[in-house]
């Protein structure tokens, strides 16, 4: 760079701000008052480094010592920092349809499950201390009998997630023994987690049998020898196979073990405690099925269409789950005060059916009624409409929900849609700036507009989207 220029930079470095002076400024001090002096400095700094940077990278033409705007300066510095502080895990509005989003954290809990997490987060807990006695329980135990009552098994035992919970069993039940399962069966699941590569970890030796769309049960049978641990019998609950194809059921299974003493175990990956179908639901696996065949051990996870918190659950008979709560590794599975304190609150739901679908957020989001996202879809696109203008368009048309979360593979919910488009904004730029606004919004692309689907949309948030889409329809999305 030429002397002049390396003038004309140190010029305009010298009118940026001092960070004392920037910390009494209005706005810092409203900041100062939400978060500590010392990450402020720090942001402050790192916000100023930054702008020196954009000035030395400026074209000889950009360089301007009039330039420098006091306020825009400390306008900027202070977005950075508020982006920098918020907190991480936050409220989001979920506008894509999907009601077990695994990024949005999948099941959203019930009213119950929530003032459950207060109560116990206010305080102590008796998370391990039996009050009737005073000694030492046991924390499996504090979920176990309604475990029991809601799926007919002997014994439960909870982790912290389902793959945990498969983890667990079968480094309990196969360690250094064959676990024999179905080729067609070896799922993979978003965030990379597979079946094959968890029962290595587990210990257990993988025995495949079959193909992908064809397993017999004399293949299954022809595998068992005297270092058989277990049959492993895994839903496959994000994807279906069709056409020619074949595979043993669970009751086929539990015969051919119970011929040759070998446990099953069944892995149902989403786990429903009831027959969906009665409600126009695809038919899901429901757990007390599975139970009632004859599975040894059936594992599910909690924060799918249960409708809890993560947690992988294990139900089964006594004698298996009582050998996989005093396996060590159990211990570094568990879960704590708040996931108990919020599944008790959620398996008590399942207790009164009658009630069930006006407390249960999946459940509802599952069931809302076409003609009412219908009605709602018309109402946010008249809104739109109004605010947007000529800037942009607004559109409603009907179009596909998803269950998510592994759960229902192939099966959508019809719904309905409002799409909309500003002039002045890409889809991706619209889009991220949705997801900026407070609260975030997560919503789709679809056709190069943003699709806001009123499935996964609470009345309550309908305000939250009509005023992040004035937002930037004033602003743009330059910024």
């Amino acid at each position: 760079m030429q002397e002049k220029s390396k003038a004309t930079l140190k010029k305009i470095f010298s009118q940026l701000p001092q960070v004392d002076k920037l910390l009494q400024h209005s706005e810092m001090l409203e900041l100062s008052r939400q978060y500590p002096r010392e990450l402020i400095v720090d942001q402050i700094r790192i916000q100023l480094d930054k702008i020196r940077t954009q000035i030395s990278q400026a074209g000889e033409e950009q360089l301007s010592t009039d330039a420098l705007n006091h306020d825009q300066v400390v306008k900027q510095i202070c977005r950075e920092i508020e982006s920098a502080l918020r907190p991480k895990v936050r409220r989001v509005i979920n506008a894509t349809g999907i009601v077990l989003h695994t990024g949005l954290g999948r099941a959203p809990l019930s009213r119950q499950a929530q003032q459950a997490l207060i109560e116990v987060s206010e305080g102590f807990s008796s998370v391990e201390i039996e009050l009737d006695s005073g000694k030492r329980g046991d924390r499996h135990k504090l979920v176990e009998d309604l475990l029991i009552k809601l799926t007919g098994a002997e014994a439960a035992a909870v982790v912290n997630n389902n793959a945990a919970a498969t983890l667990l069993t079968l480094n309990t039940m196969a360690f250094e023994k064959g676990a024999i399962v179905s080729r067609g069966e070896l799922v993979t699941i978003g965030g990379s987690y597979r079946i094959p590569d968890v029962m290595k970890k587990s210990g257990a030796r993988m025995i495949e049998v079959g193909t992908t769309n064809q397993t017999g049960l004399w293949e299954y049978e022809e595998a068992i020898t005297d270092a058989t641990g277990l049959l492993l019998k895994v839903h496959t609950s994000n994807y279906k196979i069709i056409g020619f194809v074949a595979e043993a059921s669970l009751e086929d299974l539990v015969a051919l073990g119970r011929k040759h003493n070998v446990p099953v175990m069944h892995d149902l990956g989403s786990g429903m405690l009831f027959d969906l179908s009665r409600f126009g639901l695809p038919k899901e696996p429901v757990v007390s099925e599975s139970i009632r065949i004859g599975a040894d051990v059936v594992t599910f996870s909690g924060d799918k269409l249960l409708g809890g918190p993560q947690a992988g659950i294990i139900v089964g008979k006594k004698k298996y789950i009582d050998q996989i709560k005093k396996n060590q590794l159990a211990r570094a599975l568990r879960c704590g005060k708040l996931t108990f304190a919020a599944l008790e609150a959620t398996l008590r739901l399942f207790l009164d059916k009658e009630k069930l679908f006006g407390h249960h957020p999946v459940l509802k989001f599952m069931l809302r009624d076409e003609a009412e996202l219908h009605r709602q879809a018309i109402d946010l696109q008249s809104k739109l409409s109004s605010i947007i203008g000529d800037r942009g368009e607004v559109a409603f048309e009907k179009g596909l929900s998803e269950v998510g979360g592994g759960s229902l593979a192939t099966e959508s919910l019809p719904t309905w849609l409002v799409l909309f488009m500003l002039s002045q904004c890409t889809p991706e730029g619209l889009a991220r700036k949705l997801r900026l606004s407070e609260p975030p919004i997560v919503a789709r692309i679809l056709n190069n507009k943003i699709a806001f689907d009123m499935r996964t949309i609470r009345e309550d948030e309908v305000d939250f989207i009509i005023h992040a889409v004035s937002k930037i329809a004033n602003e743009g999305c330059s910024t």
